[in-house]
C-alpha cells in the first residue's frame, strides 16, 4: 500500500524547521502521483528559492498516495496531516507552501500545531470550503487569468478569514494563469519573502503585487529543468502504516 511522505532535497544538521512544498493534483483520481508529473516539477524552483531564503531549514516535497482530492476523503489533506503528525521530533516548525490542490491542502491543515505559516498559490478553494483557524503568516496569491481555479474564490475565503480575526495577505497577479509560468520571478519572490518572513500584511482585500517580473514561459520551463537537475532528492521520509 502506498504511504504519504516527504522527499527532502535539503536537511542541514540540527534543522528544526521544514519548508514543505505541496503540489497540485486532480479533483478525483487514485492513480499513482509519480515524481515526474508537471504539477510536482513546477514546485522545484521554489525549493531552490527556499534553500537560499532559509539556509538553516530543511526543504522537501510532500508525496501523496493519490493524484486526486477525492471528495469527502480529502486525500491530499489527510496525507499532509499524517506527515505532519509523524515528522521527527526535532522538526518543530513547518512552513507550508501549496499550489492548486496543494493550496487547498495547506489551508485545510494549516491549524496543525507544527505549522508556523501558510502560503497558498492559486489555491483551489471552492465555495463552502470549511474555515480553518490559521496562524499568521497567511498569504494567498492568485493569477488574474487563472481558468483552473477561481481567484474570486480565493478572495472570498481570505475575506472570511479576516472576518474571523485572522490577518491575511492576499495578492492578485495580472497577466498570469494557473501554471505560474508567465511571471515566474514574481512567484519566486513571493516564496522568498514568505520563507524569509518579510511578507507585508495589507489590511484590505486583494491587491496587485508592488513589483512585476513577467519573464517568459520558456524561461520558466528552463528554470524548472535546471532546478530539478541541481536539487536531487537526498532523503526520503515515509509515514508507515503503524505510525
Amino acid at each position: 500500500m502506498r504511504q504519504p511522505g516527504v522527499d527532502l532535497v535539503r536537511r542541514p544538521a540540527g534543522a528544526s524547521e521544514l519548508v514543505l512544498l505541496v503540489h497540485g493534483g486532480m479533483e478525483n483520481s487514485q492513480a499513482d502521483p509519480h515524481p515526474w508529473r508537471p504539477a510536482l516539477l513546477r514546485m522545484w524552483p521554489f525549493a531552490a528559492v527556499a534553500r537560499a531564503a532559509a539556509p538553516a531549514a530543511a526543504v522537501g516535497f510532500l508525496r501523496y498516495r493519490y493524484r486526486g482530492w477525492n471528495g469527502a476523503a480529502a486525500d491530499a489533506a489527510a496525507d499532509l496531516r499524517a506527515v505532519l503528525d509523524a515528522l521527527p521530533a526535532e522538526i518543530r516548525s513547518v512552513l507550508l507552501i501549496g499550489h492548486s490542490m496543494g493550496g487547498r491542502a495547506v489551508v485545510a491543515v494549516g491549524d496543525h500545531p507544527r505549522v508556523s505559516g501558510v502560503l497558498a498559490l492559486a489555491p483551489w478553494l471552492p465555495p463552502g470550503e470549511p474555515l480553518v483557524a490559521l496562524r499568521p503568516p497567511v498569504v494567498l496569491a492568485h493569477g488574474a487569468d487563472d481558468r483552473m481555479t477561481d481567484p474570486a474564490a480565493t478572495t472570498a475565503y481570505a475575506d472570511r478569514l479576516r472576518a474571523a480575526g485572522t490577518p491575511v495577505t492576499t495578492y492578485l497577479l495580472r497577466n498570469e494563469g494557473h501554471a505560474m509560468l508567465r511571471r515566474s520571478g514574481d512567484w519566486n519572490r513571493l516564496v522568498a519573502d514568505f520563507v524569509g518572513r518579510t511578507s507585508p500584511s495589507p489590511a484590505g482585500g486583494s491587491v496587485e503585487l508592488p513589483w512585476e517580473d513577467r519573464g517568459s514561459a520558456p524561461a520558466a520551463v528552463a528554470e524548472i529543468t535546471l532546478a530539478r537537475l541541481r536539487l536531487p532528492v537526498r532523503e526520503r521520509f515515509r509515514v508507515h502504516p503503524d505510525d
